[in-house]
């Protein structure tokens, strides 16, 4: 640039001069400011590709109780999800550490369910349920293939670790609708979003999984002397009582969306005056594909 400028023959007057000078500074001063701003891309735009393939193969089931998974379509696809991953592994950790929480969590959110769907397609067809993806000495949870901040990780470890921080050095997001948002690939899982996440609109996000799930009566529902719920909250039921909007018990939690379990004002009375019994029903293992 300043052997193009070399060659210019300005005007030999002092104020022209100065104002050819500024503005040699003022483009030389954006150029230098060009390079850093193509690298803080905007915040959707890392999970850009992501959002693409879960719009395409990702379809409402059930009425839209839920979501079913087009894995031959992410194996055709795998090219682009390998490519989003990539990217995902780039972020390195004193970046991630410098985003918003909402961002943070966006992201972890996003790559649990990315390596879920890789996890799966790279042994598709020839399974029927995640499990079959691990072995007698190792869950498909615990295997070291996700590449994220830095290192090697399990999904156990994106999800306990970093979301939940109920394992290693973080503290967590004190988040419980996140269990609403990971999806194991299984029917009895929260649906997969057929969107991706984003810092910006996360809350609502978090919030319409939360609804659809306990909404879905083939694994939430009520009778006059028992509520049915899905075993998601057996296995986490510390997460969904320790203060999240005020909330200090699981009853007090399905209280908070009584509407989402269609409770009657009798079932709302009963739980919570502790009358209402809390049952667990089973898990369904088996893959939430969907079949062409």
């Amino acid at each position: 640039m300043h052997g193009e400028e070399n060659k210019r023959k300005g005007p030999r007057t002092g104020k022209p001069l100065l104002g050819t000078l500024l503005t040699v500074i003022g483009l030389s001063w954006l150029m230098l400011s060009l390079p850093a701003i193509a690298d803080e891309p905007a915040p959707d735009s890392l999970h850009a590709p992501w959002n693409t393939l879960l719009k395409e193969l990702v379809h409402p089931a059930r009425d839209g109780a839920t979501t079913q998974v087009d894995y031959a379509g992410f194996k055709a696809q795998k090219h682009e999800l390998s490519a989003y991953l990539s990217q995902l592994a780039a972020v390195s950790k004193a970046e991630y550490e410098n985003w918003e929480q909402p961002r943070q969590l966006a992201f972890l959110i996003n790559a649990y369910n990315a390596y879920t769907v890789l996890l799966v397609v790279n042994h598709y067809p020839d399974i029927d349920s995640i499990k079959d993806t691990g072995s007698l000495f190792s869950s498909p949870w615990s295997k070291d293939f996700a590449r994220l901040l830095g290192k090697k990780r399990s999904l156990d470890n994106i999800e306990h670790g970093w979301m939940r921080g109920a394992q290693g050095d973080y503290p967590g997001f004190g988040e419980p609708r996140i269990h609403f948002a990971v999806n194991c690939a299984s029917i009895g899982c929260p649906s997969l979003r057929a969107e991706a996440y984003t810092g910006e609109r996360l809350n609502a996000q978090l919030e319409a999984q939360t609804r659809q799930f306990l909404s879905d009566r083939t694994r939430n529902r009520a009778d006059n002397t028992t509520l049915h719920v899905s075993s998601i909250f057996k296995w986490y039921d510390n997460d969904f009582q320790h203060g999240w909007q005020g909330i200090d018990s699981l009853s007090g939690f399905f209280m908070h969306y009584a509407d989402a379990l269609n409770l009657d004002e009798a079932q709302r009375s009963k739980l919570q005056n502790g009358e209402l019994d809390i049952q667990y029903l089973p898990y369904n293992w088996a893959l939430n594909e969907f079949k062409r």
